[in-house]
C-alpha cells in the first residue's frame, strides 16, 4: 500500500503565488527543479501537493489520490487534515467525489460549487466549495489524480485550469522518473539479495551457481513466496536474524 504524506505549502516561499506570464514560466521551471530533486514517488507527491497550493490561483488545499475502477479510492498525499478527511473513502470505500469518474475520459474536472453541483455533501460539509481535479496517471485499472480545493464557489477559472495542466505535466514526468529510479534501485537490491542467497545455498548444499538458483526458484514456487522474499529469508537466517531457509533441493 502506498504511503501517505502530509506537508505544509509554506515550505516553498521562494515561489511566486499565482504566477502569470513570464513569471509563470519561471515558477514552473523552479517547480520542475523541486519535483525532479525528490528521491522517491512518495517524495514527489509530497512536493507536488505543496507546490500546487503555491502555483494554482485560489487554491487553499491540495491532495493526490489513487482511484480504482468502480470508484474505490486511496489518499496518497495531502497538504492538511481537511483534505485528508475530504478524500477519505466513505460508504464502503467509495470516493466522495462522483465527478472523478469522468477523469477516465477527460484530463480535467472542475466542481464550481459543491453545494449546488450535487453529490458534494462531504466537500460542502467541510466548507470546500470548489475543486480542480487533474489527471496525473491512468491505466486500465487506476487513476492518479491531483486535486486543488478552495472554500469559495467558482474559484477555479480557465487560467487556473491552464496553469494546473502545465503543472501536472511536470508532476507526471517527475513521478514517472522517480518511479523508474525506485524500480531500478529495488531491482539492484533484489539482484544482490538473490546473489547472496545463491551463494549461501552453493555452500550449504555443495552445488554450483546454476543448481543453487534452480533450487531457489523451485522453493519459491513450492512455497508460493516471491523469489526476493525467499532470498531475504535465507540471508536473514544465515546471518542469525531468524527465519527459515531452503534445506532441500
Amino acid at each position: 500500500m502506498p504511503k501517505r504524506f502530509v506537508v505544509a505549502a509554506s515550505e516553498f516561499t521562494d515561489l511566486p503565488r499565482f504566477p502569470v506570464g513570464f513569471e509563470l514560466a519561471e515558477a514552473l521551471t523552479a517547480a520542475a527543479g523541486e519535483l525532479h530533486a525528490t528521491g522517491s514517488p512518495g517524495d514527489t507527491m509530497n512536493t507536488a501537493v505543496a507546490l500546487a497550493v503555491r502555483l494554482l490561483p485560489e487554491a487553499e488545499h491540495a491532495g493526490i489520490s489513487e482511484i480504482q475502477r468502480g470508484g474505490r479510492l486511496r489518499s496518497l498525499a495531502w497538504t492538511d487534515e481537511t483534505v485528508r478527511f475530504a478524500a477519505e473513502p466513505r460508504q464502503g470505500g467509495h470516493t466522495p467525489h462522483p465527478d472523478w469518474e469522468r477523469l477516465w475520459t477527460t484530463p480535467v474536472v472542475r466542481t464550481d460549487d459543491s453545494e449546488t453541483d450535487g453529490g458534494g455533501n462531504v466537500l460542502s460539509g467541510l466548507g470546500l466549495r470548489s475543486t480542480l481535479s487533474l489527471r496525473l496517471r491512468a491505466d486500465r485499472r487506476r487513476l492518479t489524480v491531483l486535486t486543488a480545493y478552495a472554500r469559495k464557489p467558482q474559484a477555479f477559472d480557465e487560467d487556473a485550469t491552464r496553469i494546473g495542466r502545465l503543472f501536472t505535466a511536470h508532476v507526471s514526468l517527475a513521478l514517472d522518473s522517480a518511479t523508474v529510479r525506485e524500480q531500478l534501485t529495488e531491482a539492484m537490491r533484489t539482484r544482490d539479495l538473490i546473489g547472496q542467497a545463491t551463494g549461501i545455498l552453493m555452500e550449504r548444499l555443495d552445488i554450483d551457481a546454476g543448481g543453487a538458483f534452480e533450487s531457489l526458484v523451485k522453493a519459491s514456487q513450492r512455497e508460493n513466496v516471491k523469489l526476493r522474499d525467499l532470498a531475504r529469508r535465507i540471508v536473514d537466517a544465515n546471518s542469525g536474524t531468524g527465519g527459515r531457509g531452503v534445506t532441500e533441493r
